[in-house]
């Protein structure tokens, strides 16, 4: 269970509305409506695409059959007109039901609707409602595309350079002047001049909607590589060419034109809109207008848990770039990690973070560059920057496996001479080659990532590994491999064929031939085949973090009380679990907002702990994880039940929520922060694990002592009732039941006597009356009204009237320890054997999994009930008595307080010669109050040995109709005590009066008769007539 729970905290199965919005790149908030067949073209385009259409809330989205030549992820907001256009126009088929869309930027798409007439009906009138709930987005949209850099790009009144703009504002100023003396072109080694933002620019660094188009820090520090060598004015050609006929940003269809100029390698200025559509950031920064500004500005001037580890990476992210040499990128790249660390605290900031938003920044602006940031960690790429950086270490036993199957021979190699390809694979997923290659290739597999996905990390891996196989098999130790990968990623611009008598070859280098070998020998690594591999390996990594985290846990422990080694383990398993099962229980905050209001006597709960500015959280659990905690580790504190369907039967556990649950939570809640850390668990533990009679006394004395005075008061000795009932509300029978009600009697009665003195306020207020019952006796004042909140019973005498009851006694001595339970809950899982049998067994388990076993509970309780032969029994929390001995009437033990409250009982006739003598060992051995045996004794017994049980059989009918009496209650009625007192003293209190006066005489003559022998010392134990004084 615990496995299973901790699995699917990491990795959770992905439903279908997932899976649409990872498709298409949407925000999570978006959920299919609708679907259809359709066949997509754009209008005087000979184009089209057969494939499917759907409708969410605010996006309509189209992906072809192959799910690679046409893509589309439109927002609702765009589109400015829907017609339905007649059989034939248009290029569409005749009696076809063909739809046109008119978009924002005047493109015209064409959609002919392939299925069933009353769906296309449903699809167009869901169409219609959408639209109308999207107008109020269409006010917006026209700011927010101006921050593109593609509609500043395409427009007619625009200036590419930014320092002719710069120097045309110059010579503007120059009013008057008939020569202008600044024509000089600056020379090539001067460093060009920095522009400022907001002045008379089109772009911006930063975030917002009001200044112009957004650009990265290479607008003002220059882009990486030399821009005649990366073609940048052919790219940017095609590129405008591509926007004009294709639509741009918001509006843009992914054709197969699309994918190819986005391998070749992006244009730098386009380079961020691209990457924010790819990825889907751009439709999260649409729809969250100012939330990455709005989240500076809430925490400015505070410290996450991060902002230490942030400052740290700073001035190592990139430092080659001269960005990053200078205050205004350090800043730009502070605010970003600081914010997200901020935005998603749970993950808060990693390593290798630091080197993916630089790079980002280059290209992107900040805002930008915030939400692609939270797409990659969150959907790309999920775990790789979290605390256990899960995500990274599961890819990489998948590479691994991968290489094993591909490439066979470098693995084999690797395993005979030890070297550890993670030492080298583990910094290229984890900073997707960004820190491995030169930036200017290591963007352009950026470019990919985004474009196809996760995939595109192990094909370009396997590609390396290829290219460079033969020098691998001859690499030794793990210094020459990462030598190796130096020297190669050194020479990616380089020729890959030099001496080729084709020129057209001799111009392929290194890297060229890279995404070759990665894209066409590797194809046959797909999403699919990555996911698969995943599942794979998941309990493995699973097992391997989690020991790595429990270890952890363990050595920072400050006490560890008296638990050993094997209890810690599993008192961290339980703790875990609970933690776990209360993160996915929606219902978790309304139970425990709601235990406050229950319960006037429990103080409210104070507000969950929360790390303080530049701490980092700790796995603590609330007052509702804490119930379930209990409800595992206290067979008291849950509901069990044993269903029986015919040959199946399986145990439910409930936990069951109580008052005396909230009493040890605040108890155990030391610090008094709402939520409970691993070393209170432990400390708690400590007090109940391994009590003794008088420990378990003391401490749920403490428990139910709200101020700590060594005193309950009246409400709290009420509380403590409902504690026991609660304890003993699955036992058998009412024993327990008896018992807590004979010990709230004495509770009340002996308190009076031994309470402490009121105050002199409480002294001189007058005593209230006492009534008078129907029959003309005096009542005394109710003990329950008092003042309910004064110092009532001490620890002694609660110890002293639970002594009194030997069930009671005996539950708090051993039962009440033994109810504590740490369970084991991982099962170590053996080796599987060879063979059929080993087989056998893997195939078993791997069928029969908890989800399975849930399943099959629930199937057979379904049938159980409709064929009526389900039963169920409820399982004792104690389980000391079955439901025959329960039904028993208990044997009383005589007062401890009092001898007019015992009846006088006839004692056994004993043989002088037998009476053992007063100072030897079986004397000192005989009880203070003998049994008195039903039956006659045998002729030879020994008169101190316990009574023998009976051998008659048990009456199961007047066994059952003991248990049909009615309920007992505490009420301030004293009239049964006195009827009591009266019996005893008209009855047997005159024999009782006669046997004391003997044993006055008896200890007053006592001394005299010391120097008389033995014999004299037998004799005085008896009476004149015989009869033993005992």
């Amino acid at each position: 269970m615990l496995r299973t729970k901790q699995t699917e905290s990491y990795w959770t199965t992905p439903t279908k509305q997932t899976l649409f919005r990872e498709a298409f790149g949407l925000p999570d908030e978006e959920t299919p409506l609708a679907e259809v067949h359709a066949v997509l073209s754009l209008q005087g385009k000979p184009d089209s695409y057969s494939g499917k259409l759907y409708l969410a809330s605010t996006f309509l989205t189209f992906s072809s059959l192959d799910r690679r030549s046409c893509r589309l992820s439109l927002p609702l907001a765009t589109v400015r007109r829907v017609e339905k256009l007649a059989p034939g126009q248009d290029g569409t088929v005749t009696g076809a039901f063909a739809l046109s869309l008119t978009l924002f930027h005047g493109l015209r798409i064409v959609l002919q609707l392939n299925s069933l007439r009353t769906t296309n009906d449903a699809f167009c009138a869901a169409l219609r409602t959408q639209l109308k709930a999207a107008v109020p987005m269409m006010k917006s949209l026209k700011p927010f595309s101006r921050t593109f850099f593609s509609e500043w790009f395409l427009s007619p009144d625009r200036e590419f350079d930014a320092e002719v703009a710069l120097r045309k504002k110059e010579e503007k100023a120059k009013v008057g002047e008939l020569i202008s003396f600044d024509e000089k072109e600056p020379e090539k080694s001067e460093k060009p001049r920095e522009l400022a933002e907001g002045e008379d620019t089109e772009w911006t660094t930063r975030a917002g909607t009001s200044i112009g188009y957004h650009g990265g820090l290479g607008t003002i520090f220059k882009y990486p590589g030399d821009a005649r060598k990366l073609r940048e004015k052919s790219k940017m050609k095609l590129w405008k060419e591509y926007l004009l006929n294709h639509g741009r940003n918001l509006t843009l269809i992914r054709y197969p034109a699309f994918n190819r100029l986005v391998q070749v390698g992006l244009p730098n200025r386009l380079r961020g809109e691209v990457w924010e559509l790819t990825c889907g950031s751009m439709f999260l920064r649409l729809q969250n207008p100012g939330v990455y500004e709005q989240i500076l500005k809430d925490n400015e001037g505070r410290k996450s848990a991060s902002t230490e580890d942030i400052e740290k990476d700073l001035h190592r992210s990139l430092p080659e770039y001269l960005a990053y040499q200078d205050t205004r990128g350090i800043d730009a790249m502070r605010r970003v990690l600081t914010a997200y660390s901020w935005k998603n605290p749970e993950l808060g900031y990693c390593q290798a973070m630091n080197l993916v938003v630089a790079s980002f920044l280059i290209y992107m602006s900040e805002e930008q560059c915030f939400w692609c940031l939270s797409v990659l960690c969150d959907r790309l790429l999920p775990g790789y920057y979290s605390p256990s950086m899960y995500g990274t270490v599961l890819d990489q036993r998948v590479f691994e496996h991968l290489v094993e199957r591909c490439l066979p021979s470098i693995h084999e190699h690797f395993l005979a001479t030890d070297i550890q390809l993670s030492v080298a694979s583990l910094p290229w997923f984890l900073s997707c080659f960004i820190s491995s290659l030169p930036m200017v290739f290591a963007f352009r597999i950026v470019d990919c990532l985004f474009l196809m996905g996760p995939k595109v990390l192990f094909q370009v891996a396997l590609a390396i590994l290829k290219i460079n196989g033969e020098r691998l098999l001859a690499t030794t130790d793990d210094g020459v491999f990462i030598n190796t990968m130096k020297e190669y990623f050194g020479k990616l611009g380089d020729p890959a064929h030099p001496r080729s008598p084709d020129p057209k070859i001799r111009q392929i280098t290194n890297f060229q031939e890279l995404l070759v070998v990665a894209f066409r020998e590797f194809s046959i690594i797909t999403d699919e085949t990555i996911n698969n591999e995943r599942k794979r390996f998941r309990k493995e990594v699973v097992i391997s973090i989690e020991n790595f985290a429990k270890r952890t846990a363990l050595r920072n422990l400050k006490r560890v009380g008296r638990l050993d080694k094997e209890a810690l383990s599993l008192a961290y398993d339980h703790f875990q679990l609970a933690a776990l099962r209360t993160k996915e229980s929606p219902e978790a905050r309304s139970r425990a907002a709601s235990n406050a209001s229950r319960s006037p006597a429990i103080p409210p709960s104070p507000t969950p702990l929360t790390p303080r500015d530049g701490e980092k959280p700790e796995t603590r659990i609330n007052r509702q994880a804490f119930g379930a905690f209990m409800g595992e580790v206290a067979t008291w504190a849950r509901n069990e039940r044993i269903v029986k369907n015919g040959f199946h039967e399986h145990t439910e556990r409930e936990p069951v929520d109580h008052e005396f649950i909230d009493r040890i939570f605040f108890m155990w809640d030391k610090a008094q922060a709402g939520s409970l850390s691993f070393q209170d668990i432990v400390d708690g533990l400590d007090l109940v694990l391994f009590n003794d009679l008088m420990s378990n006394l003391s401490w749920i004395f403490t428990v139910h002592d709200k101020d700590h005075d060594d005193y309950l008061t009246k409400d709290e000795v009420l509380q403590l009732s409902e504690s026991l009932l609660y304890i003993f509300r699955n036992e058998p029978g009412d024993r327990y039941l008896g018992s807590v009600s004979n010990l709230m009697q004495n509770l009340f009665e002996y308190a009076e006597s031994t309470k402490p003195d009121e105050p002199k306020a409480a002294i001189s207020e007058p005593e209230p009356p006492a009534d008078e019952t129907a029959s003309g006796h005096r009542r005394k004042p109710s003990i329950v009204s008092d003042n309910p909140h004064r110092p009532y019973l001490g620890l002694s005498t609660f110890r002293m009237c639970i002594l009194a009851d030997p069930l009671l006694e005996d539950f708090f001595a051993s039962d009440l320890t033994q109810s504590w339970k740490l369970e084991v809950l991982i099962v170590e899982e053996k080796p599987r054997q060879a063979g059929a049998v080993g087989w056998l067994g893997g195939l078993v388990s791997s069928v029969m999994t908890e989800e399975n076993k849930s399943r099959l509970n629930r199937l057979a309780d379904e049938v159980g009930r409709r064929l009526e032969i389900q039963t169920i029994e409820h399982r004792p929390s104690i389980g000391k008595f079955d439901a025959a001995a329960a039904a028993l009437e208990p044997q009383a033990r005589d007062s401890l307080f009092s001898t007019s409250r015992t009846s006088a009982k006839t004692s056994p006739q004993l043989n002088p010669s037998e009476i053992p003598h007063p100072l030897s060992a079986a004397a000192m051995r005989m009880p203070a109050y003998p049994v008195v045996a039903s039956e006659p004794a045998p002729a030879i017994q020994n008169p101190w040995a316990d009574v023998p049980s009976s051998n008659k059989e048990i009456d199961i009918q007047k066994a059952a109709a003991m248990l049909e009496r009615p309920q007992f209650s505490i009420g301030d009625d004293d009239d049964s005590d006195e009827d009591e007192d009266g019996a005893f003293a008209t009855g047997d209190g005159d024999r009782d009066a006669d046997l004391m006066v003997e044993v006055d005489n008896f200890l007053q003559n006592a001394d005299d008769q010391k120097a008389e022998g033995g014999a004299a010392g037998q004799a005085f134990l008896l009476r004149d007539d015989g009869k033993s004084l005992i």
